[in-house]
């Protein structure tokens, strides 16, 4: 076992311990750096007769866990195999199970009962959502955690599988006798879905009446034999849920979650009340709204809840594929790629370090091809994203090109000019109708792609023609800059970025700029930028600004230098 005061892997100092099972301890751990207190779940390897069996089932729990992201599940943070024991770093859950809470009181109130149920149906809806569905095949009060804040969150996952479509019947039979499903035990063919929801149903029944499905008589039993006072409506949905057949209970967690809210409106006395009304209408009226509102919340719900997983993920992003999972979540929104006020968006994330690398550049051309083949944790499927969001929201669409354009130009970590224009016009051709800066740059690319075709085959003619039009391009991009950004800090900081460019391209360039045009031209365009970059007085540029300096007076000299061997 552990030792209280000791640290495991270097920086998980052991507290107390705060749980046992048959074959694993779990302790209280705080991380004192990033002042965290982490669930550290021990299995000694000593202590279990066959511990290869027991490590790949605690690996396939991990595995599973490490794909979910939802506020009612646990995160695992970390797992460490040592020759002692396997080790389990996870989120530590404050509370009391509602197993616990049954033993100390007994049957739990019905109003709570409910809206753990709905807390429950929205994790369940979530895993049954993943690519492919994710069968927990568990729910039972003891792996259900009661927080002090009110809500639950549902744990151990160690029985927990993939959905696979062409399965006839699952290979194992796992779960818990009262609570699990008949397609559990006795070969009636695979689990899914609608396994979750009669466990659910099993737990609700066990929550709200007291009495263990586990125990004599082993039954399920209409909640109002049990207590007379709980709703009917209630009644029908756990009966429905515990249907022996998988065909006669809810086909999925939103159509319980949807019953579970509208519980009082299916209960006797509601019923009765509201029979007399109901008689006025005609019948087909009656459906054609009823199909229509369920239609509509069935749209709005997935639309709410989809926005709710969306957010979710992009305020707890730390890496690239949050960023990318979010935008698969919903491909028709631009707040991952741009960020909002609250959190950044994959385009800033990637440049926060100054440079674009050539393996960021190779991930995010794949968000046009489709992100199969980045590791996203649940997905398999081909999504062109882009194509999507096109679709949903052109100008959305067209900023969002425009600013990983950018990214490529001002932050691409490439040493030849012409490669960095090359990438960077691959997605400024995408906004060159609402963005005019975009077409400049595009065309600026065009320049330096047969600058460097016509050098090659020698074609002097040919090339002094592109140097020219590359001249007009300069000049024209720093009209542009002069005149049409804001004077905020961002613009400025984008004006500063652009007049940099144009100063590197002269540089880079200068003899060739001189000839098509004339030194002095080349000089009054750099002196021009020279004077208008030292009217910028905004204190958090100023970096920005003395490295644009730097720049200029190296140019010049290389200028003059060319002037002088000419003259």
């Amino acid at each position: 076992m552990l030792e209280i005061g000791s640290l495991v892997d270097g920086k998980y100092k052991i507290l107390n311990k705060v749980g046992q099972g048959g074959m694993s301890v779990v302790y209280l751990a705080m991380n004192e750096k990033a002042n965290k207190q982490w669930a550290v779940k021990e299995v000694r390897k000593d202590g279990v007769l066959d511990f290869e069996s027991v490590k790949q089932g605690l690996v396939a729990e991990t595995d599973i866990l490490k794909k979910l992201n939802h506020p009612n599940l646990p995160s695992i943070i970390d797992v460490i195999d040592t020759d002692e024991s396997f080790i389990i770093i996870m989120d530590y859950i404050q509370g009391n199970s509602l197993n616990n809470a049954l033993e100390e009181f007994g049957a739990q109130p019905q109003e709570n009962v409910i809206e753990w149920a709905k807390q429950l149906c929205d994790v369940l809806g979530y895993l049954h959502s993943r690519q492919p569905a994710i069968i927990y095949r568990d729910m039972k009060p003891a792996n259900i955690m009661l927080k002090p804040d009110g809500n639950v969150t549902l744990i151990d996952f160690g029985t927990a599988r993939e959905f696979k479509e062409k399965n006839l019947a699952d290979t194992t039979c796992l779960g818990t006798v009262g609570y699990a499903a008949p397609e559990q035990f006795g070969g009636m063919g695979q689990t899914d879905a609608r396994t979750d929801i009669y466990c659910l149903g099993a737990t609700l029944y066990h929550l709200v009446t007291g009495m263990n499905p586990c125990e004599p008589p082993y039954e399920i039993k209409p909640i109002r034999e049990i207590n007379p006072a709980l709703s009917s409506g209630l009644e029908r949905i756990i009966q429905k849920c515990t249907q022996r057949d998988p065909n006669d209970r809810y086909q999925s967690a939103a159509e319980l979650m949807y019953a579970l809210e509208h519980y009082n409106e299916i209960d006797d006395i509601y019923r009765k009340k509201q029979k007399n009304k109901l008689v006025k209408f005609l019948i087909p009226t009656i459906l054609t709204f009823v199909f229509a509102g369920v239609s509509i919340w069935g749209y709005m719900s997935a639309e709410n809840k989809k926005k709710e997983n969306y957010d979710y993920i992009l305020a707890n992003a730390s890496k690239e594929s949050d960023y990318y999972e979010a935008i698969v979540t919903d491909p028709t929104r631009t707040d991952a790629y741009l960020g909002t006020d609250d959190h950044e968006g994959l385009i800033k994330f990637l440049i926060n370090d100054g440079e674009l690398t050539s393996e960021e550049n190779g991930t995010l051309s794949k968000l046009r091809g489709g992100l199969d083949d980045i590791n996203l944790s649940g997905y398999s499927t081909t999504v062109k994203v882009l194509d999507e969001l096109e679709k949903a929201d052109k100008k959305g669409y067209s900023r969002v090109c425009y600013e990983i354009g950018e990214a490529y130009l001002f932050y691409y970590n490439v040493s030849v000019e012409k490669d960095k224009y090359a990438a960077a016009a691959t997605w400024f051709q995408y906004a060159e109708a609402d963005y005019p800066i975009a077409k400049m740059y595009c065309d600026i690319s065009t320049c330096l792609q047969n600058i460097a075709k016509y050098s090659k085959a020698g074609q002097l003619a040919k090339l002094n023609e592109e140097y020219g039009n590359l001249w007009e391009q300069i000049t024209s991009l720093n009209d542009n800059a002069l005149n049409n950004f804001s004077n905020d800090t961002e613009g400025l900081d984008l004006k500063l970025r652009v007049w940099n460019e144009i100063i590197n391209m002269i540089r880079n360039n200068a003899k060739e700029l001189c000839e098509v045009s004339s030194q002095n031209k080349v000089l009054n365009l750099i002196n021009g930028i020279s004077d208008n970059s030292s009217k910028i007085t905004n204190a958090f540029l100023q970096e920005s600004i003395n490295s644009l300096k730097s720049n200029i007076d190296e140019t010049v000299k290389k200028v003059n230098s060319i002037k002088k061997r000419e003259g």
